[in-house]
């Protein structure tokens, strides 16, 4: 077989299929990919299981440092959420496997990509649109849109036909929809597809309930330079292994725990539950060394263009001009961002306990309620003044 698939291969029973599938209809060498972008990884099941269909070459890539280094905090510096709680775990990962994957593809001379997302989801644009960015040549086959498997029965038939291991589990009832990556955890389908529906405690995988969390505080403090996180307590941490860290302290306290409705590209809504332990504690400390060290103008034009920014990640367009001209103006001053942020974690909250900058935005003298010649208080009636006029305008 001359002709070569690059498929983004889990080593589960969807993407196992997927690869049979693969085989048997465009007679094929299919290359199993699979990028480890921290997500729950068993190596040795995914190389037994490609091995077992036939497949020759198996690339698993680790690509954990440059998740967290060039997609995850460009995107905290940012402080992007989308629809006022989602911090974007699932979209951000995508346009980096998109890249690595067409990356193989060219080095193998493969003619076409392939992925596992469903039809209905907002994965598949997120993979196109990244593949189509640096492999427009290269063939995308999506087989949820074509094939005529139509439920999860077809599935289990096909598998059984093919030989293809079922986990037990997903015998009859489709599984929850899981994502994970070092940045989050998201579970959809099953219950949780009917909004009056609470998500049950045992869906959780990465934070314990608040309830539950330890009675006494945890302490942690938070070191910046140029506006990335660069350690934890004063020790230098490389990012995949501080995000790690994080993870483990905000998931211990209960922190990170989101349950919405999301309106989706494609134009559904659907349900999801999320979990961010540690991207919900950057994004409080991320916000709170800002305000010791931006001034007021360069703020509030980040919280301007942010809902923007973060729907372009959501909508798969991070490799756009218009999300690197935003980042531009995100990234302007982060030569400014120094410094380091105490926080306290407790039963699900984050309090800041305090801020330490060299930097010169805010200024003790100029705040202080002790009489001071720093502040000329003569001209605040001049400036309400100016703005009463502009009231009625």
């Amino acid at each position: 077989m001359s002709k070569k698939i690059v498929l983004a291969y889990s080593g589960g029973l969807d993407t196992s299929i997927i690869l049979k599938w693969l085989q048997v209809n465009y007679r094929a060498e299919v290359i199993a990919y699979t990028s480890d972008i921290g997500q729950k990884l068993d190596k040795k099941k995914i190389i037994k299981n490609a091995k077992k269909l036939g497949v020759k070459k198996i690339i698993i890539n680790d690509l954990k440092n440059t998740f967290v280094k060039d997609y995850v905090f460009p995107m905290i510096r940012g402080h992007s959420i989308y629809e006022g709680v989602y911090l974007l775990g699932t979209s951000i990962a995508r346009p980096l496997i998109a890249k690595d994957q067409i990356k193989i593809a060219k080095k193998y001379k493969a003619y076409a990509v392939s992925h596992g997302s469903t039809g209905k989801g907002n994965d598949q644009v997120r993979f196109e649109l990244g593949y189509h960015y640096f492999g427009p040549k290269i063939k995308v086959i999506a087989p949820w849109r074509i094939w005529k498997l139509k439920s999860r029965t077809d599935l289990i038939n096909y598998a059984k036909k093919h030989k293809i291991p079922i986990p037990k589990d997903k015998k009859g009832a489709p599984p929850f929809s899981v994502d994970d990556n070092l940045f989050h955890t998201s579970t959809e389908g099953k219950v949780l597809e009917n909004p009056k529906n609470s998500a049950p405690e045992f869906i959780f995988q990465r934070t314990i309930s608040p309830e539950k969390a330890p009675n006494k505080s945890t302490y942690l403090t938070i070191n910046f330079k140029k506006s990335d996180p660069i350690g934890v307590n004063g020790k230098k941490l490389t990012p995949a292994k501080l995000l790690e860290k994080l993870n483990h302290l905000g998931g211990k306290n209960g922190i990170g725990r989101v349950d919405l409705v999301e309106n989706r590209f494609i134009g559904i809504k659907s349900r999801g539950v999320y979990e961010t332990p540690g991207g919900t504690i950057l994004l409080n400390a991320h916000r709170a060394i800002e305000s010791v060290t931006l001034d007021k103008e360069t703020m509030h034009e980040k919280d301007k263009i942010m809902p923007r920014y973060a729907e372009l990640i959501y909508n798969g367009y991070w490799y756009s001009k218009e999300r690197l001209k935003l980042q531009k103006i995100i990234d302007k001053k982060k030569n400014k961002v120094n410094g380091s942020v105490k926080l306290k974690l407790y039963k699900g909250n984050i309090t800041i306990q305090s801020r330490f900058t060299n930097s010169s935005a805010y200024s003790m003298k100029k705040v202080s309620f002790e009489e001071n010649k720093t502040f000329n208080k003569s001209n605040v009636e001049k400036f309400i003044n100016f703005h009463k006029k502009k009231l009625r305008k």
